[in-house]
């Protein structure tokens, strides 16, 4: 009992408190130095990249690292992942924007909703998470991912175009509307300065990242466009920098809030606390798969819920899980989450000690930081693979990237369309499973007839149903059933394989009542046979399985079968669920050929 009861209190606090699983392999001195090593890789990332991903929020720059300072250390030791980095991410960041938009804020204000934004997204992660509901990121088919995911990363770097050329773009309602308006001020009001360091800022990254990939490329960029725009004097010629960055931690700030608008944040805020879950358990499951640690989707909605909460009392906005970020820091060698622990450290000695240094950083250079980092997210592959294994999913994909882009900015409507086009498919699909009437092939099997060219019994008919057997489809199965009926004459018993049957509702359990009465009626005898135990059980309690009888309903194919050739001996032709008897295709008569 003492063993069960500390094995017990054991799981619940690696379940609870995560990060006791890993504080022990940081006794070794190798984890702990490629723990700080990586940490401090990411570092040089997440720094420049949460102040760019801050501008596409809609805040100044500086948020961004409030927003990257706690939240990785949280997430790391509340979360399920030892390599997930967690912090602003482009996806999240825009949904941020499109989010409060709307609501005619001015810079102070989009701050406290912004963080406001997070705590509601948080809150409702970490609901689900205790309630056990994360589960709920199955409803998000991998199509519906593909398609907002290319869509979101050309939205996101066609919104940046602007600060490259040095215009202020007039924001349209829609995004084909801001790009109109970009291409006719690109003529006359184009920075020529401006545009001259965003092309050196994305040269720069792009050679960085294609020749010295294990530098941090983002990092030196960031370095050397700052120290140009410096020596150049950048800002006094037009061009627009960072400027004054305010020194020291974030405080700890409830924001303030018009309590009316609480409920126009509502779904924005479910939407990205959907989505950034989702973003960040798909890294964090790539990971895993190569690293071969157990992950929890429950845990890991906690991680993210506490994250989101603590980036909103501490004036950030909304995070989630970094491919990027995740990518460099298991390439540096990362082994627990004490690496997320170093990053948020070292942002918060740059918060402390380093601002002055940003002061001339060029905000075209964050610009080309987002650009190349969405870049990455565009991938044409997994759309021909969807294509190649399901047309349906490939539809859907096409379907979410075109109207994520239409919407832009408000991206959450095309996840929206997709999951209600997944689900209707899903629907279509199950409202006509496979029904096939089955004989022995060559090598033993049963095989559907028709596809394989086999002979059937006119006298006894076995049928295998392939599929769940629920309200949408009973009907289906009764009209198969009773079309194949009447093609068959003489037809005097019917077989009902149901072994691919998980589920029966109670549409399903009343038609195979009514088709059992149907056939007793019209002197057929109705089997089941391989039904689940479950299913079986459901049969009990209803009733049906009196109304069929124990002779009736079979484990096995070959007991029911043995049991009617018992019964009506040579009445019936047993003989193609026996023997291999093709279909003698040159004979339209259907003569079994010899």
């Amino acid at each position: 009992m003492k063993i069960i009861l500390s094995e017990t209190i054991k799981e619940a606090r690696l379940r609870f408190i995560p990060f006791l699983s890993w504080i022990g392999e940081l006794k070794n001195p190798a984890t702990l130095k490629a723990d700080i090593i990586a940490g401090t890789t990411v570092a040089l990332v997440l720094i420049p990249q949460a102040m760019a991903y801050a501008q596409l929020a809609g805040l100044p720059p500086h948020y961004g690292l409030y927003a990257s300072f706690m939240v990785p250390i949280v997430a790391a030791i509340f979360g399920s992942s030892k390599q997930l980095q967690n912090g602003p991410v482009a996806v999240i960041s825009l949904m941020t924007a499109a989010a409060l938009a709307p609501l005619g804020l001015n810079v102070e204000q989009t701050v406290m909703y912004a963080a406001l934004l997070a705590l509601i997204a948080g809150g409702i992660q970490l609901v689900l998470g205790f309630l056990r509901l994360g589960i709920m990121v199955d409803f998000l088919s991998h199509s519906v991912v593909i398609g907002f995911t290319n869509a979101a990363a050309l939205v996101i770097a066609s919104m940046q175009i602007g600060k490259i050329f040095g215009i202020d773009v007039e924001t349209g309602h829609y995004l084909h509307d801001t790009l109109w308006n970009l291409a006719v001020a690109i003529p006359e009001k184009t920075h020529a300065v401006t545009l001259l360091m965003g092309i050196l800022a994305l040269i720069l990254l792009i050679l960085f990242k294609r020749f010295t990939p294990k530098l941090p490329g983002i990092l030196l960029t960031v370095l050397i466009t700052t120290i140009i725009s410096w020596l150049t004097g950048y800002a006094t010629k037009g061009g627009a920098i960072v400027g004054d960055v305010p020194a020291g931690l974030p405080a700890f700030v409830w924001p303030e809030y018009d309590p009316t608008h609480i409920k126009d944040l509502m779904l924005p805020a479910g939407m990205i606390a959907f989505l950034s879950f989702v973003e960040a358990f798909s890294v964090a499951k790539a990971v895993a798969s190569k690293t071969r640690q157990r992950l929890s989707a429950d845990q890991e909605m906690v991680g993210k819920g506490l994250a989101n909460l603590v980036a909103g009392v501490m004036q950030g906005y909304p995070v989630s899980g970094s491919f990027s970020r995740t990518a460099i820091a298991f390439d540096a060698g990362a082994k627990t989450g004490f690496a997320a622990v170093v990053s948020g450290i070292i942002v918060g000695i740059t918060l402390m000690f380093l601002t002055p240094l940003m002061y001339h950083l060029p905000i075209a250079t964050l610009a080309a930081v987002i650009i190349v980092a969405v870049a990455s997210l565009i991938q044409i592959e997994p759309l021909i693979h969807s294509w190649k294994v399901n047309r349906h999913d490939c539809f859907v994909a096409f379907v979410v990237f075109n109207t994520t882009i239409y919407f832009a900015p408000h991206l959450e409507k095309g996840v929206y369309i997709g999951i209600a086009i997944s689900l209707a498919f899903y629907i279509y699909r199950t409202m006509r499973p496979h029904l096939a009437e089955v004989s022995k092939d060559k090598d033993g099997t049963y095989r559907d007839a028709q596809l394989f060219g086999l002979h059937t019994s006119d006298s006894l008919a076995l049928f295998r149903y392939d599929g769940d057997l629920y309200f949408v489809n009973a009907g289906y199965l009764e009209k198969r059933l009773v079309n194949a009926v009447a093609d068959k004459p003489g037809l005097k018993v019917v077989i009902l394989d149901i072994e691919a049957v998980d589920q029966i509702d109670t549409t399903g359990e009343e038609m195979l009542t009514h088709i059992s009465e149907w056939f007793k009626e019209a002197g057929i005898e109705f089997y089941i046979t391989r039904p689940k135990f479950k299913v079986v059980e459901l049969f009990k309690r209803t009733g049906l399985y009196d109304k069929l009888g124990e002779d009736h309903i079979y484990s096995r194919r070959r007991d029911a079968l043995a049991s009617i050739e018992h019964k009506y001996g040579d009445l019936i032709d047993l003989e193609p669920l026996r023997n291999y008897l093709p279909v003698d295709k040159e004979n339209s008569s259907g003569i079994i050929s010899v």
